[in-house]
């Protein structure tokens, strides 16, 4: 009789943010786990655990043959703008190619991180791209959970972490001038810790059926509120200033220009305040954003994460 094989499963960008948690969790359920990526880090410490594959999107066969014996892939992989020849419509490619590798592999199951709010119909690329990428997965026959997180926060956090680094070093924080205007119940976050995402993305893998799930924290607030609770928790004194939105972007160009990133774009504007970061269901996910940062005051905002350099 022979031994029967231990169950892998394949997360695309173990190494990186939220795939770092979802292989996390799989590694402790004793699941080996192999990575599809371009950004190996061997300081990583999940890497000695992990084996590696390159995400050879140019070469579908080496895919197919990567995910063969697959119980389920996790696919983290997106962009968050264009840049050079890194496009919303590459990514909708690449994610299709990996799609199809995954059906002639086998693969039992695809759990796939999206964004809330994703449709066919935005005027977006980043939330029409995710949308499409859905319509993919659903139509490709192969078992799925969408997962649907909001704003994601956590210790490798580039948004709130860069919002806090702003607050500790500028005597002035810029907001846009459009958002005073709106109602509480315009321009919403909802918040998910990273670690919780992870939990329903292993979760969702492991129930019978198809779904699509948002990802949510229990705390919603407007755009302002959030910067103001954390200027409040890093002790920031910086001033808060209203400017017409064509003005903030000018300045957030500007500063990108000095630490040669970008620090927001105008699809990025336009998504918050369109509402685009919170949902009408209920919480999914435990975790307070508020009680993170009051447990990681010391360290969020204490150095730069550099978009381009960690992805680009």
């Amino acid at each position: 009789m022979g031994v029967e094989k231990p169950e892998r499963n394949v997360v695309t960008g173990a190494f990186g943010y939220t795939g770092k948690y979802i292989a996390a969790k799989l590694l402790s359920k004793g699941i080996e786990i192999r990575t599809l990526t371009n950004h190996p880090q061997t300081q990583e410490p999940l890497a000695e655990q992990i084996s590696v594959v390159p995400l050879d999107f140019e070469n579908p066969g080496r895919l197919t043959e990567a995910l063969r014996g697959t119980t389920t892939l996790y696919n983290t992989y997106w962009v968050r703008f264009n840049h050079r020849d890194v496009t919303f419509q590459k990514a909708v490619a690449n994610t299709n190619t990996l799609i199809a590798a995954a059906k002639e592999a086998g693969v039992r199951k695809i759990v796939h991180i999206s964004i809330t709010n994703a449709s066919l119909e935005s005027k977006l690329p980043y939330f029409k791209g995710k949308a499409v990428v859905e319509q993919s997965l659903i139509q490709s026959g192969i078992p799925y959970a969408i997962i649907r997180p909001a704003l994601i926060f956590g210790t490798e956090d580039i948004l709130i972490n860069n919002i806090a680094w702003l607050l500790r070093r500028f005597p002035v924080f810029i907001f846009l001038a459009r958002v005073i205007r709106y109602t509480t119940r315009r321009c919403l976050v909802q918040p998910v810790y990273v670690d919780d995402l992870a939990a329903l993305a292993v979760d969702a893998a492991d129930r019978d059926g198809n779904a699509v799930l948002d990802a949510v924290g229990p705390e919603i607030y407007t755009l302002e509120e959030l910067v103001r609770l954390i200027a409040q928790s890093v002790e920031s004194r910086a001033r808060f200033v209203h400017l017409p939105p064509w003005v903030a972007l000018l300045g957030s160009k500007l500063l990108g220009f000095l630490v040669r990133d970008v620090l927001l774009t105008k699809d990025e504007v336009d998504g918050l305040l369109s509402n685009l970061l919170v949902t009408a269901g209920p919480e999914t996910a435990p975790k307070k954003l508020s009680d993170w940062l009051s447990e990681n005051a010391s360290q969020v905002g204490s150095r730069y994460a550099s978009e381009l350099s960690r992805h680009y």
